[in-house]
């Protein structure tokens, strides 16, 4: 079952070098304009559930899911179509992106997902 995580727990986990997989689950020019360090995009769409796969395909790796804020809720369908799959480590960073932003941590810009 899919746990929120809030942004302290989310930048100590990236701190440790801890193995986690971020992803934003929202569209390309939102991504490209800035997203969190590392974190690869899949949005949530039609080819969730395969990208998803694909792109984690052990379903014990620790995934934190994000999308814009609170309002967004792609994020927390991301993280109900997890569970679903079978995924044992989801986190839904709910505050999302601008939360992060806001509180002045690295951001990265450009199209750099795969």
């Amino acid at each position: 079952m899919s746990q929120a995580i809030t942004r302290e727990a989310l930048k100590t986990l990236l701190d440790t070098g801890k193995d986690v997989v971020l992803v934003e689950v929202i569209g390309p020019n939102t991504y490209r304009e800035y997203h969190l360090p590392g974190a690869i995009r899949i949005p949530v769409d039609e080819a969730f559930e395969r990208e998803i796969r694909r792109a984690v395909p052990d379903t014990g790796t620790l995934v934190v899911v994000y999308c814009l804020n609170h309002a967004c809720q792609a994020s927390p369908k991301a993280a109900r179509i997890l569970d679903q799959l079978g995924y044992e480590n989801v986190y839904d960073y709910e505050a999302g992106k601008q939360d992060w932003r806001a509180a002045g941590l690295a951001i990265e810009t450009g199209a750099a997902d795969g």
